[in-house]
C-alpha cells in the first residue's frame, strides 16, 4: 500500500514554535524523505469556523498567514499538496455519511472534544459543527486515503475515532477506506511545548507564544521574560528543571553543536543541567543561550517568509492549484464510498438494467 500523509492546521492565527517542533519541522523531513507517495497539508478553515462562525474575517485573513508559515518552514508545493479545506466540498458529503456511523455518546466520550469544549466554555451551548468535528476530521483523513497522520499526543483520541469510523464503514459496506496510523514527534519535549508563561501548552488564545514570524527582537524579549524556577532566587541557589520552561525549550531545540558555538564551557545540555541543579548558574545566562539557539533556528524561516511575502498572488495560486489537485483525489474516494453504500444510482448500469428488465416483464 502506498504511504500517504494528511495533516494540517486551523487558520486562527499565525503559527508558533509549538507547531514547528510538534509538526512542521517533521512534515518537511517527511516530505523530503521520499517514503511517501503523496503529502497533503490542509489549512482547515471549515473546522476553524466551527468556533469562529461570528468572526469569519479572522479565518479569512489567517489563510495567508498559515500558508506563509508553511512555505517559510520549507514545505514545497512540488512535493506536498497545500490545500484549503472549504474548497473541497466532497469532504462535507463524506462527513454527512459518516455521521450515521457515530453515536452522540461516543462523541461525548472523546477526551480531546471534552477538553476543547471546556477550554472554550461551550459546556452550556455547543455548536453542532464543533461537537462533530472528529467526524469531519475523519472525512479529511479518509478522503485522501492517508496512511499516516502526524499529530501530537493530545490528538490521539481523534485518530482513534477515525479508525473506528473506517472499521465500521468497511465492515458494513465494502473495504474502501484506509485505517490511518498516528505519527508522534520523536522528541518527547516536542509533543506539548509549554507557553513562555509556563502554562501547560503554548496557545494562540492564551497569548503565550513565540511565533515563527516574530522578529529577532520579539523573540529575544519573549525568552528573557520566560518562566523558569520560582525558587531560584539567587545565582547560588540550586535550580529545578521540572516545569522550567527554559530547559524544556532547550530539550526541544538545542544540540551539542549549539554549545560549541554559543556556550563552549559546557559540552552538552546534561552538563548545563547539572550545573544549574547544584547552584551557581543564573537564569539570565541560560536564557541568553536559548536566545542564540532560537535565533539560529528561526532566522532562515524569517528570511524565506520575507521573500514569499513579496509574491502574495503566487502564494494564493499555490493554494488554488493544491486545492484542485486535492479535490480530484477526494472525488475519487467519494465515488468509491457512494458505490459501496449503493447510492451511486446513475452510475450503476447493472441496477438500471435490472430495474428495466423487471418492469419490462410486467408489460
Amino acid at each position: 500500500m502506498d504511504k500517504i500523509i494528511l495533516t494540517g492546521d486551523r487558520p486562527t492565527g499565525r503559527l508558533h514554535i509549538g507547531h514547528y517542533v510538534g509538526s512542521l519541522k517533521r512534515r518537511v523531513a517527511l516530505q523530503n524523505s521520499g517514503e511517501y507517495k503523496q503529502v497533503f497539508i490542509m489549512i482547515a478553515d471549515a473546522q476553524a469556523l466551527t468556533d469562529n462562525i461570528e468572526n469569519p474575517e479572522k479565518v479569512r485573513q489567517n489563510i495567508i498567514e498559515v500558508a506563509l508559515d508553511y512555505l517559510s518552514c520549507g514545505l514545497d508545493p512540488a512535493k506536498s499538496t497545500l490545500l484549503i479545506q472549504s474548497q473541497i466540498p466532497e469532504l462535507c458529503e463524506l462527513t454527512f455519511y459518516y455521521m450515521d456511523l457515530v453515536t452522540v455518546s461516543r462523541l461525548q466520550r472523546n477526551p480531546t472534544v471534552k477538553a476543547e469544549i471546556q477550554m472554550r466554555n461551550f459546556e452550556a451551548s455547543i455548536p453542532v459543527g464543533f461537537f462533530t468535528y472528529p467526524i469531519s476530521q475523519a472525512a479529511d483523513i479518509t478522503a485522501f486515503k492517508a496512511t499516516t497522520v502526524p499529530v501530537g499526543d493530545d490528538q490521539l483520541p481523534m485518530i482513534e475515532q477515525t479508525r473506528e469510523i473506517v472499521r465500521k464503514f468497511n465492515q458494513i459496506y465494502e473495504p474502501v477506506l484506509v485505517e490511518p496510523e498516528a505519527l508522534l514527534p520523536e522528541n518527547a519535549a516536542c509533543m506539548r511545548l509549554p507557553g513562555i508563561d509556563g502554562k501547560a501548552k503554548m496557545s494562540k488564545s492564551l497569548g503565550n507564544c513565540i511565533y515563527l514570524s516574530d522578529t529577532a527582537d520579539e523573540v529575544r524579549a519573549k525568552i528573557m521574560t520566560m518562566y523558569t524556577d520560582p525558587l531560584h532566587l539567587q545565582v547560588s541557589d540550586p535550580g529545578h528543571l521540572e516545569n522550567n520552561t527554559v530547559f524544556t525549550y532547550l530539550d526541544a531545540f538545542c544540540t551539542d553543536a549549539h554549545f560549541e558555538r554559543y556556550l563552549p564551557e559546557y559540552a552538552n545540555l546534561d552538563e548545563l543541567k547539572a550545573h544549574y541543579t547544584r547552584g551557581g548558574l543564573g537564569d539570565v545566562k541560560v536564557k541568553r543561550f536559548l536566545v542564540n539557539v532560537m535565533q539560529e533556528e528561526l532566522e532562515p524561516i524569517r528570511k524565506r517568509r520575507a521573500e514569499f511575502e513579496k509574491e502574495i498572488p503566487a502564494v494564493y495560486e499555490i493554494l488554488k492549484k493544491g486545492s484542485e489537485t486535492a479535490r480530484q483525489t477526494a472525488a475519487q474516494t467519494l465515488a468509491q464510498v457512494k458505490s459501496a453504500m449503493k447510492i451511486n444510482y446513475f452510475d450503476d448500469s447493472e441496477l438500471i438494467g435490472a430495474q428495466s428488465d423487471k418492469y419490462a416483464a410486467k408489460q
